[in-house]
């Protein structure tokens, strides 16, 4: 039994059957011993979901064809992407302690799966670490000696944590208004433009006028200052966009390619975010993939001038 295969994989999927289709044939081939499927239902307001999602977890059935364990946790209505996706990782990590999380629309590499495994054995007990994700959107030419880098970022394209790591999920955000009353943002961005579209992207979560999981995991390992592992090259392709996304426009970042992982990896001496690294990601990166149905608070170009490539 190898490591890759040993570590449970959940798979988020809703209603895009072919989507689902061509992420469960990257699973495939990683063979987990554990496969945990979240399925949220139809909505009312789309006639069309019921049979799509159907077709989904027939896909799912049909596409799990290797000798594994299978469980499920689908849900009859629609609780959207916010409740089905917290409230089926807070079932998966009662089920297990640690795992490889991905969407329908996420295609990783083989690499993808060694690569969490590994990390995921390395700084289970580590607190500093929240979780490790395939992704890697810095700019061509990027380039470090080690196989991975620290941010404070917790890209979700392919991603994997820890029960110890979920807990601190609040979905609530419950203590954001006093969080923002202090300025607590100022003190984790040095460029207040910066602190001040986080501060817009957290209103409208706590409000509930954005239905994101993933902005809420971005302030709950914020409130617990847990870092992410980022690998140096992206290990995932989101093959997602286009008219059946709920969320994300077609953008720059969509079908970026997947480029294998050099093994053994190198691992960094110092557990410190990489502070280049993420100034190009605040600049550059958020808000190339605009959440639909509300316009984005702070265009790119008003937040730098230009990137700076990480030595």
């Amino acid at each position: 039994m190898t490591a890759t295969a040993s570590t449970p994989v959940v798979l988020l999927v809703f209603n895009r059957p072919r989507l689902t289709a061509r992420m469960l044939g990257a699973v495939r081939a990683a063979k987990p011993e554990l496969v945990l499927v979240v399925g949220d239902g139809p909505r009312d307001t789309h006639p069309e979901d019921k049979a799509r999602c159907a077709e989904v977890r027939q896909a799912v059935e049909k596409g799990i064809d290797w000798e594994t364990k299978v469980l499920t946790n689908f849900s009859e209505g629609n609780l959207g992407c916010r409740e089905r996706v917290s409230s089926g990782l807070t079932w998966a990590f009662e089920q297990v302690e640690r795992a490889i999380i991905l969407e329908d629309d996420c295609v990783p590499n083989l690499g993808f799966f060694r690569f969490c495994s590994e990390l995921l054995q390395r700084y289970q007990d580590d607190s500093r670490i929240g979780c490790v994700t395939g992704d890697n959107f810095q700019p061509p030419g990027f380039q470090l000696e080690k196989s991975y880098y620290y941010s404070r970022y917790p890209h979700c394209w392919g991603w994997a944590s820890w029960r110890r790591a979920w807990k601190f999920y609040d979905n609530a955000m419950k203590h954001w208004p006093e969080l923002k009353r202090i300025h607590w943002l100022s003190g984790l961005f040095s460029n207040p433009l910066h602190a001040r579209y986080w501060e817009e992207i957290f209103d409208r979560t706590y409000t509930r006028q954005v239905d994101s999981w993933a902005y809420v995991w971005t302030y709950s390992c914020w409130s617990q200052s847990m870092l992410s592992i980022l690998p140096t090259v992206n290990l995932v392709t989101n093959v997602g966009g286009g008219g059946d996304a709920t969320h994300c426009v077609d953008g720059p970042l969509l079908h970026r390619p997947a480029v294998p992982m050099i093994f053994p990896l190198r691992h960094p001496v110092n557990v410190l975010a990489d502070f280049q690294a993420d100034d190009y990601s605040q600049r550059f990166v958020f808000g190339a993939c605009r959440p639909k149905g509300w316009r984005a608070w702070l265009p790119r170009f008003l937040t730098g001038l230009r990137p700076r490539r990480p030595l």
